[in-house]
């Protein structure tokens, strides 16, 4: 597999994997997107999980937004929307291998959340990982070209979506960046360079593994091309996530050997291997 670092790469690249190892691991790889109405949702997240201890299932996530309303919407067709995009954004299930490690990760460092919501939005939504080249390509402290996310879009979307819609999608994606900390202000967002923790370097990691990067390739990735570090720096992160025993890696003779294993169960384990 290449590094990823554009989504032409990375949708040329997963073709060969079979869409039920991609379903079981958690990806999303079609052309809809929460973005249209919706952004990450990260207040939604929080409340959910704040709700919801890591052992919970795909029920009684649902059913803690829809029937117990955690979320606090005002309407029964509001909580059922919202349980319906945060599940498309989040997979909200624990046999999910992306799902099951990112709640373990949110559980665990507090301050990676708002970027561990993004990585797992860029897993499952198209939309918004076609915001993310020009997101990343706007220097630190230069203000977000609005027009150039809106012609990434049209050009995506082929005409499939109406002026309207596009416009939506650009606020929803501009909201998403802002949460996650890429972007500040309100009227006016200026690009500004994300901290990543040890603990989100991992998640990053973990997401390009899993669909085949090694080596320093996952430094590459579009996952980890979204916490603003260069590779150095990256790999300075990852070898404190091994301190804290999140991965295995080893550097030797220009030549990295990097593994995810701690964090994966025997069956992923056996499953990753087996298609990557």
């Amino acid at each position: 597999m290449r590094h990823n670092s554009t989504l032409a790469e990375l949708e040329k690249d997963i073709d060969s994997l079979p869409g039920s190892f991609l379903t079981r691991m958690g990806f999303r790889f079609d052309q809809q997107g929460v973005h249209s109405s919706r952004t990450i949702m990260l207040k939604e997240i929080t409340l959910l999980f704040d709700e919801c201890p890591a052992a919970t299932n795909n029920d009684e996530y649902l059913a803690a937004i829809v029937e117990a309303n955690c979320l606090g919407k005002r309407t029964a067709s509001n909580r059922r929307i919202s349980a319906q995009r945060l599940r498309e954004l989040y997979g909200l299930d624990p046999s999910l291998t992306a799902f099951r490690i990112f709640r373990y990760f949110w559980d665990i460092d507090e301050e990676g959340r708002p970027l561990l919501a993004l990585l797992t939005a860029l897993a499952r939504d198209h939309l918004l990982r076609v915001t993310c080249e020009p997101i990343l390509q706007i220097g630190f402290g230069e203000e977000l070209a609005r027009q150039e996310v809106l012609e990434a879009l049209r050009k995506d979307t082929e005409n499939r979506l109406n002026d309207g819609t596009l416009d939506k999608v650009v606020r929803n994606t501009a909201s998403s960046w802002t949460q996650s900390g890429h972007l500040h202000g309100r009227s006016r967002k200026v690009r500004q360079r994300v901290q990543p923790t040890p603990v989100v370097m991992t998640y990053a990691i973990a997401l390009g593994y899993i669909l085949g990067a090694r080596g320093y390739g996952v430094f590459s990735t579009m996952w980890a091309r979204a916490l603003d570090l260069p590779v150095p720096e990256q790999a300075e992160l990852a070898m404190q996530a091994k301190r804290l025993g999140l991965l295995t890696m080893r550097q030797a003779g220009g030549i990295l050997q990097i593994s995810i294993d701690p964090i994966l169960t025997d069956q992923e384990r056996m499953l990753i291997h087996e298609y990557s």
